[in-house]
Formats: structure tokens, C-alpha cells, sequence
């Protein structure tokens, strides 16, 4: 079965680039120190896959303020995957990379995260992992459409926000520092009365 919501995120161990070495990742490894966002992407030298991995590794430092690691994975191998982090910007390249590249050869982590497509690539696909393991999040694009990297930023806020608020939950378009919504018929009236005041 793949990955669901409110369900463990699969483990897995995988060959990844990390800088310009070569280490070998375990997702489970992070269990308890970080929250993890694990996106998929097609294949290396590409269009729109480089300008989705560019985005991440220039906004790392906001993923790692909130104590989350980001794991970019593909299809492709470690080999190519470092080719590509020495490539320059300007020619299509990563230019250097500041989070994991892992490679999914085998793709069995694709396969197990339910997002491998018929032609053998994986389709762009975000899950937010927090720090029991379990999969919080999951957005899906299909190949043409890059994501936004505020937007992942802005669920990792969101859930890390009701974590720590119990008997609150973040409605639509929240941004931290934003108003929460309080569970509940009455409770939650205080919401709807601020936002939805006649002017």
C-alpha cells in the first residue's frame, strides 16, 4: 500500500549525494530529531525539475529553522545526480545543492511511495514526514507543473502550529502568526465573527 496520511511514512535506505560525497540515507534515521519533507521529481537534466530543486536548496535554511531536513529523490543514480550538482546554474545545472539527492535506480522507493507513473519516472510529489515518521502531508503534481516551495514552508508551519496547540486548527490560506480556528460549534465562532465582520 502506499503512502497515506496519518500513516508511517515507508523506510527506506538509499544511495544519495550529500554535498559532493556519497552517503548512504536511512529515512528512520531521522525518527525523532527532525520533521522531513521528501519530494519526488521526473529525472535529472530536465526543464522544470531543476528549477523546483534550485528553489529548495536556496530556502534550505528556512526548512532547517524549523528542524526539518529536505530529501529531493528521483530515478536516476548518484552518478548523474553529481554530474548534475557540478553543472552550473546557467547551463541548465544545480550549481551545488544543500540538501540530500537520493537515487532511486531500483525504483522501489517510487514504487513504495505510490508515485512511480507507467513510464518509469516518478510524478512531482511532496510528503511532510514529522518527527514520529508519520506522513502529515502529501501534495501531487502532475509533470508540466512545478510546485512552490512557500507553500511547503507554509504546511510545515501549520502542522508544527497544531501540534503544539492542541484544540486549535489552521483554516484556509493560514500563515504563521496567522488566527487559528478553536475546535468546537461555539469555539470556533470567534473565527468566523473576526473574519467575516460586516465593515
Amino acid at each position: 500500500m502506499p503512502a497515506q496520511i496519518q500513516k508511517e511514512a515507508p523506510d527506506f535506505t538509499a544511495d544519495a549525494v550529500v554535498g559532493e560525497d556519497f552517503k548512504q540515507i536511512k529515512l528512520s534515521d531521522y525518527r525523532g530529531k527532525k520533521y522531513v519533507v521528501l519530494f519526488f521529481y521526473p529525472l535529472d537534466f530536465t526543464f522544470v525539475c531543476p528549477t523546483e530543486i534550485v528553489a529548495f536548496s536556496d530556502r534550505v535554511k528556512d526548512f532547517h529553522d524549523r528542524g526539518a531536513e529536505v530529501l529531493g529523490c528521483s530515478v536516476d543514480s548518484k552518478f548523474t545526480h553529481l554530474a548534475w550538482i557540478n553543472t552550473p546554474r546557467d547551463k541548465g545545472g544545480l550549481g551545488g545543492l544543500g540538501y540530500p539527492l537520493l537515487a532511486d535506480v531500483s525504483k522501489k522507493i517510487c514504487a513504495e511511495y505510490g508515485v512511480l507513473l507507467d513510464g518509469g519516472v516518478a510524478h512531482r510529489s511532496t510528503f511532510v514526514i514529522d518527527l514520529k515518521g508519520v506522513v502529515r502531508a502529501i501534495t501531487h503534481h502532475d509533470l508540466q507543473i512545478g510546485r512552490s516551495v512557500d507553500e511547503t514552508l507554509r504546511v510545515l508551519d501549520a502542522l508544527q502550529y497544531s501540534e503544539t496547540h492542541t484544540g486549535e486548527e489552521c483554516p484556509a490560506n493560514w500563515t504563521k502568526g496567522g488566527q487559528s480556528i478553536k475546535v468546537g460549534v461555539k469555539e470556533s465562532k470567534e473565527y468566523f465573527e473576526k473574519t467575516h465582520a460586516k465593515k
